[in-house]
């Protein structure tokens, strides 16, 4: 495990002493299955960027100096 600090307001912090009070667990599990929950409800990171490029199908790092020479023409004209 990583230590880290979590900064909340003050009616944040109190709900959280409240609910540790209450149902006996530490304050650090409660945020840690929190944060569990919320990342693991937001899935897998996704790249916004793929399949942006022009590449024909194909991987674009076999095509870049097709795409290379196709870019350098167009701003050219």
């Amino acid at each position: 495990m990583m230590k880290t600090t979590v900064y909340l307001d003050e009616r944040d912090a109190a709900a959280l002493r409240r609910l540790a009070a209450e149902t006996g667990r530490s304050q650090a599990d409660i945020i840690r299955e929190a944060i569990g929950r919320t990342t693991q409800a937001a899935g897998p990171r996704r790249l916004r960027s793929a399949a942006a490029g022009r590449a024909n199908g194909e991987p674009v790092a076999r095509a870049s100096d097709e795409i290379v020479r196709a870019e350098l023409g167009r701003s050219k004209r």
